[in-house]
């Protein structure tokens, strides 16, 4: 037992113990780009449409463009971040070297119901699609939650190669049916008209030619927690630093190449979603918006063809995502954070398949209580709407810390070998904190998703209660307590 000045107590373990959590090294550039692109997809096809109920098409424009600026200050401190501390943990990993144990475990915690809350939403949008192809009743909708957490998690569970296989592939064919619906698009669009048809007092114009901002620049603002969705997850790239065969060139690339490619994605799809019949007013309302867009180019014929090709870019999403929810809650339970046995790897596939399983099963748990506590159709919205939002609001607070240990690391660990540096510096980092702290506001200040709010409040507070109680009495010396301890003078090492 090894007892630190703050309280915490490292427990010494023998070599058997990462023996039982080895990786395996696999992913060079494109399977980065695929992980990071892959995971934030689903964005694109449903959920940041949802913004537009909030601020019109205008203000959804000014929300995407903030929230873009507040990613590319996230994403270019990441990249400076991840390959100087090359470790699984990722946002705990950089937060515990700034911060210290409290530090790294809060913003673990703030990770963690990201990525166990987002798949959760993405295959509620699964859900939503199969239903409408195969005319299922909405009771039906959690038999297609199981089966998609089935099949996905036993796809990351066989092996790393397989899964970041199927990551490239499901990408680019996520990214196909973007610019198919792009071309298709073009010709038929009307951006006065379809994306322009809401009055100032909400209701629906059918000629268009509406105001820029109907709902002012405070519907602007209010549409920020939904514009994240257009790039929520890409965050989570350095999670797969041990598994990368060449972290410190390949991460910095991997990450910056994925946030480009968003930001054109993201913007194409808002200016010609929108810009199609029907447009901003009914898309604001919509469970799968792209589907809608090519039913009002192509017409109800082939709209359950169109639909299979949608769910391609959810199922993108959510399979990429169970990878980053193994790996973060892998990591936390490597060091001790939480309970050790959901660090055990696969013993031949060296996949954290204990850690997988858990993620699925609690956000299934959550699922399931609020589908029967508040009956199907209503549950569809709270699912839909609320957990997304509970998955935005983990999202924020994370985002802060990480800018924040950004900050920290420039000033009181210069030292550190810094292969790729952010040319936004601290001022994207604080760009980040600032626009997070807003986005977190008008979270807030919206009474119909305060109580995923709360729910997320609970979340942290059990987490912080188990740490002070028993966590940080279990602490292990992990590859990233081991560097930040060292003050960054360790050569960091993988097991």
């Amino acid at each position: 037992m090894d007892t630190q000045p703050t309280g915490i107590t490292y427990e010494r373990v023998d070599v058997a113990y990462f023996e039982k959590r080895g990786l395996k090294r696999y992913a060079g550039v494109a399977s980065l780009w695929a992980l990071g692109v892959g995971a934030v997809i689903s964005g694109h096809f449903s959920g940041w449409n949802l913004g537009l109920a909030s601020g019109g098409w205008g203000g959804m424009f000014i929300a995407a463009v903030l929230i873009a600026v507040m990613y590319l200050g996230l994403t270019f401190s990441i990249a400076e971040m991840s390959p100087a501390l090359p470790h699984t943990g990722a946002a705990y990993s950089f937060a515990r070297t700034a911060m210290g144990p409290w530090g790294g475990f809060i913003t673990g915690l703030c990770e963690n119901v990201e990525y166990v809350i987002t798949p959760a939403v993405v295959v509620f949008f699964i859900g939503s699609y199969l239903g409408s192809i195969f005319e299922t009743p909405v009771e039906f909708q959690p038999v297609y939650w199981i089966f998609g957490y089935v099949v996905f998690v036993g796809l990351n569970v066989v092996g790393v190669e397989l899964s970041f296989k199927v990551t490239l592939v499901v990408t680019l064919l996520a990214l196909a049916c973007l610019v198919a619906f792009w071309v298709s698009a073009f010709p038929v669009v009307d951006f006065s008209r379809w994306a322009l048809n809401v009055a100032a007092d909400g209701t629906e114009l059918p000629n268009g030619g509406g105001p820029f901002l109907p709902h002012g620049i405070g519907g602007a603002l209010a549409a920020m927690p939904f514009a994240v969705w257009l790039f929520l997850a890409i965050e989570q790239l350095p999670l797969a630093a041990e598994e990368s065969v060449d972290p410190k060139r390949d991460m910095p690339r991997g990450i910056i190449l994925g946030i480009l490619t968003l930001i054109i994605s993201a913007f194409m799809i808002l200016w010609l979603n929108s810009s199609v019949p029907n447009g901003t007013f009914a898309l604001a309302t919509s469970g799968e918006p792209l589907l809608d867009g090519f039913r009002a180019i192509y017409g109800d014929g082939l709209a359950k063809v169109l639909a299979l090709v949608a769910v391609i870019g959810l199922i993108a999403s959510f399979h990429t995502i169970i990878y980053a929810q193994g790996r973060q809650i892998y990591s936390l339970s490597r060091a001790g954070y939480f309970p050790r046995w959901l660090s055990i790897t696969h013993g031949t596939r060296k996949t954290p398949h204990v850690a997988m399983l858990a993620g699925a099963l609690v956000a299934l748990v959550l699922m399931f209580a609020v589908w029967f506590s508040v009956g199907a159709a209503e549950g569809s919205a709270i699912i839909g709407g609320t957990l997304l939002n509970m998955a935005v609001f983990g999202a924020m607070l994370s985002y802060i810390m990480q800018a924040l240990s950004y900050i920290i690391l420039k000033r009181t660990h210069p030292h550190i070998e810094r292969p790729y540096k952010s040319p936004f510096g601290v001022v994207g980092a604080g760009l980040t904190i600032i626009i997070a702290i807003v986005t977190l506001g008008f979270q807030l200040s919206d009474p119909t998703y305060r109580a995923g709010v709360i729910g997320v409040a609970i979340w942290f507070a059990l987490g912080i209660v188990y740490f002070a109680i028993a966590g940080r009495h279990k602490l292990v010396l992990s590859p990233e307590e081991e560097f930040a301890l060292s003050k960054g003078e360790a050569e960091y090492k993988t097991y």
